[in-house]
């Protein structure tokens, strides 16, 4: 491992990042740490795409990790290239045995937990998922929550390489549903908006959100209906 390399390149990865000052220095100092106790780190590069794999968890599935980084360089170019075409071009794994949830991304890392992929070693697509936050790269302020998650669940929808094998699917619409439910309640409205509305809906809102450009009028604006007007007609007819 040639660390002195790999720390200028994370280092250089932070500061591109575009967070602050001082969030830069949080972060990469986060990542040193890893770098220090890993297992091993590798760093892997097909056309203008970078992956740094930094490894901390002992024994992990080397045909899992295989498949993750398949995802990234099958998923990542493609959603760069349809909805972000300055995505960041440098990203970081961080598979973590001290990170207690399933999976997060901020400023180009997303960390996993290796006890998920014990128990779902088939759930591969959450690199679709979270590497869609970093093509996101949305602002402070840029708009709802659950437009954010819904984007990234209606991308796993779409590009997913493998959902059948995670037992990953969109839910069927139920009573107590709502659009500000997030995740894949919502991913399964905007793919109907896609569907049955108007395609290209969600790469317009996705654009929306990284210039802070949304607002409710959005809506109205690229279908003629607000959204609650095109919650009621999906809950109406939501087949998809």
């Amino acid at each position: 491992m040639n660390f002195s390399k790999i720390k200028k390149m994370v280092l250089g990865l932070s500061i591109l990042f575009s967070i602050g000052f001082t969030q830069a220095q949080d972060r990469w100092s986060r990542v040193e740490n890893d770098i220090k106790v890993a297992v091993s780190v590798d760093t892997l590069k097909k056309g203008k795409y970078t992956l740094v794999y930094i490894d901390k968890a002992k024994g992990f599935d080397p045909t899992v990790k295989q498949k993750l980084i398949d995802v990234f360089f099958v998923n990542y170019p493609l959603l760069a290239k349809k909805y972000n075409k300055k995505a960041m071009t440098k990203v970081i794994f961080v598979m973590d045995p001290d990170y207690d949830g399933i999976a997060a991304a901020g400023g180009g890392v997303i960390r996993f937990n290796p006890e998920w992929f014990k128990k779902n070693p088939g759930d591969i697509d959450i690199v679709t998922h979270e590497g869609m936050h970093i093509v996101q790269g949305y602002p402070g302020g840029a708009g709802p929550g659950w437009i954010t998650e819904g984007i990234a669940d209606y991308v796993r929808f779409v590009n997913g390489i493998d959902n059948a094998g995670a037992n990953w699917s969109l839910p069927e619409l139920k009573p107590d549903h709502h659009y500000e439910n997030a995740y894949r309640i919502t991913a399964r409205f905007f793919y109907w908006i896609e569907k049955n509305v108007k395609k290209g809906t969600m790469v317009k809102l996705d654009n929306a959100m990284r210039t802070k450009t949304y607002s409710a009028d959005f809506w109205n604006n690229q279908t003629g209906k607000t959204i609650d007007e095109l919650w009621a007609l999906y809950v109406s007819n939501p087949a998809i």
